[in-house]
């Protein structure tokens, strides 16, 4: 039986997709500016933007579920600034599909390049905030000691394993 989170399986792509779609979106709108592609080839950014969001959405799921395990081994704080930060990731990452959305239906072709463009600061927002997201996640995990709730092996509730205990051998060393 599989005992390892399903979070760590999912959040990956959403975390490889923020840092894509700027780049991606960059060289198609210049593309499409320059006339090297057709105006629908913006789509192809739109369905990118709606895989990261559907990702992130499951991620987001996956971790609630993965939470009632961690929470009795991290701070609370730390929980919760992962949550807040997932949560900003979602919203930003709707709204600039929102914005890539309006680039593809505005008619005129140099409003809708304009708006593709914003689209574009929008993508690169989302992935700052993606960044910030995969901070605390990692912060969870390599400070807090998140994955030990998964693994078996015990912390402190800050996250730090517990002291040693002197070893037989050290202390017949003392005779």
């Amino acid at each position: 039986m599989n005992t390892l989170p399903l979070h760590p399986k999912f959040v990956h792509l959403p975390i490889a997709l923020s840092v894509l779609i700027p780049l991606i979106a960059v060289a198609i709108l210049i593309a499409w500016w320059r006339g090297h592609l057709p105006r629908r080839a913006w789509w192809g950014v739109i369905a990118l933007q709606a895989l990261l969001l559907g990702s992130g959405l499951v991620a987001r799921s996956t971790g609630e579920g993965d939470e009632e395990r961690v929470e009795r081994l991290v701070p609370e704080a730390a929980l919760e600034a992962h949550e807040v930060a997932a949560t900003t990731f979602l919203i930003a990452t709707g709204l600039a599909l929102a914005v890539m959305i309006g680039a593809a239906v505005v008619r005129a072709a140099a409003p809708a390049r304009g708006v593709a463009l914003a689209g574009v600061g929008a993508a690169a927002i989302v992935l700052w905030f993606g960044l910030r997201v995969g901070q605390a996640g990692g912060e969870l995990v390599y400070q807090h000691g998140a994955a030990a709730a998964f693994t078996g092996g015990a912390t402190t509730g800050d996250g730090a394993p517990p002291a040693a205990a002197p070893s037989a051998a050290a202390e017949d060393d003392d005779d």
